[in-house]
């Protein structure tokens, strides 16, 4: 009763309540956070520090920033969720938080966007300075059925490599972005490559226009790191996997590199396996085992993962879609 009291006390105060509310929405880190309160920094940490220690927020660091979001686990999780509930939907200030909230989120998404703009071109150029693409593309070769796929999927498709790289083991393939840019780019690649079964359509990863259950494998290629919510996209894409169908992540392994976050927009400086397993088991599938291609100084993480039949019953987490958001 009195581990209960103590979370209980620790939010009993205005701006911490505001806090836990706010990362019930998505992961914030501190100057954001600051931000739509309008408090100052040190203060702002206090308050975090006590709802961190108390259960109901976790923190995790990526490079000089950290995160928070609502605790997923333990004792005071299921309480954290509790409190968020119950904050009433008409609250004035509320609404003013998630109003201030919605802005940094659109200013994140145009940020996003203008990169993808203006580098839709040069994409490949800026890849190879990051990771060994021909490595990649052998290993997720290897991943896939050697009879080849049905139904193939490419979340991000970018310029769509993935679709030149995979589309030929598919008797149907389809490539889905949000940036016409790279749209655009992907289609002028795929006439040239002579793949007239493999198309793209703009379309919002969080919020995938096919049904549930329609394809035998999905391809998730170096986009996760770019995601908002990146939980909610590998619970999007499980929702369209029919049962048995397979998922392919590939994404950088947790890193420093603070340059990617401010020079090309990267929201995640890459992932732990342990994050990405749980976020698999949320939305129904099972993990495979995962790959790891070492480079210099960056590493590629592939997870594979299978959709299994109980996960035709899970409905994919709601995720409050952003204008214009990110794919």
């Amino acid at each position: 009763m009195d581990d209960l009291l103590a979370t209980l006390k620790a939010a009993a105060e205005t701006t911490r309540l505001r806090l836990l509310a706010l990362c019930a929405e998505g992961e914030l880190t501190v100057t954001e956070l600051t931000q739509i309160l309008g408090q100052s920094q040190p203060r702002v940490s206090r308050h975090l520090k006590l709802l961190c220690d108390a259960g109901l927020l976790d923190r995790f660091r990526e490079g000089t920033f950290a995160f928070y979001r609502l605790a997923e686990a333990g004792p005071s999780a299921e309480l954290a969720r509790v409190l968020v509930a119950a904050i009433p939907a008409d609250d004035p200030t509320r609404i003013l938080d998630l109003e201030r909230l919605d802005s940094i989120k659109r200013s994140r998404v145009e940020a996003a966007a203008s990169y993808f703009r203006e580098n839709a071109g040069r994409w490949h150029e800026i890849r190879s300075l990051h990771v060994p693409e021909r490595e990649v593309e052998a290993a997720l070769l290897r991943l896939l059925p050697d009879e080849g796929i049905g139904e193939l999927l490419d979340i991000g498709t970018g310029t769509g490599r993935m679709l030149e790289v995979l589309g030929p083991r598919a008797r149907r393939a389809v490539g889905v972005d949000q940036s016409r840019e790279m749209l655009s780019v992907a289609r002028s690649n795929l006439e040239t490559a002579g793949l007239r079964h493999c198309h793209v359509r703009q379309a919002d990863m969080y919020q995938l226009p096919f049904s549930s259950a329609s394809f035998d494998a999905v391809v998730i290629h170096q986009v996760l790191h770019f995601a908002e919510a990146p939980a909610e996209v590998l619970a999007e894409a499980a929702r369209v996997l029919k049962p048995g169908g397979l998922l392919l992540a590939a994404d950088f392994a947790p890193h420093g590199l603070e340059s990617l976050r401010a020079e090309h927009a990267h929201r995640r400086l890459g992932f732990a396996d342990e994050e990405v397993a749980q976020w698999c088991r949320q939305a129904g599938l099972d993990c495979g085992a995962v790959v790891h291609l070492p480079g210099a100084p960056l590493t590629v993480s592939i997870w594979p993962a299978t959709r299994n039949a109980a996960a035709a019953t899970i409905a994919p987490i709601p995720f409050l879609s952003i204008s214009g958001a990110l794919s």
